[in-house]
């Protein structure tokens, strides 16, 4: 049977000579990086209603359970990835200023 590869696909056949084996060593140590991070813990955490109506609603409109928005949102904020819409705009109109 003769598959036929999307583009990606053939890009990655096409550089596959270009990868090189990791010793075990390295191995382990990033699979214990991955175990580590994929590791969670349960809590339990007092909100208000009214918030958790509004992070319920959210979550329906991104498609995600309401939990999985609440941990993206922690991941994000302790990882300095979480930025204000505020900040956002005011970034914006200084770089409009300097090309003005």
């Amino acid at each position: 049977m003769n598959t036929k590869l999307d583009a990606f696909e053939s890009q990655i056949e096409d550089s596959a000579s270009l990868y090189k084996p990791i010793s075990s060593e390295k191995r382990n140590l990033i699979d214990s990086i991955i175990d580590e991070a994929r590791k969670t813990k349960n809590i339990n955490i007092r909100i208000s209603e009214y918030d958790l109506d509004r992070l319920r609603d959210k979550s329906v409109s991104e498609g995600l359970p309401y939990q999985t928005l609440i941990s993206s949102i922690l991941h994000k904020y302790v990882t300095n990835q979480l930025v204000e819409e505020q900040t956002i705009l005011k970034s914006i109109q200084m770089l409009k200023a300097t090309q003005g």
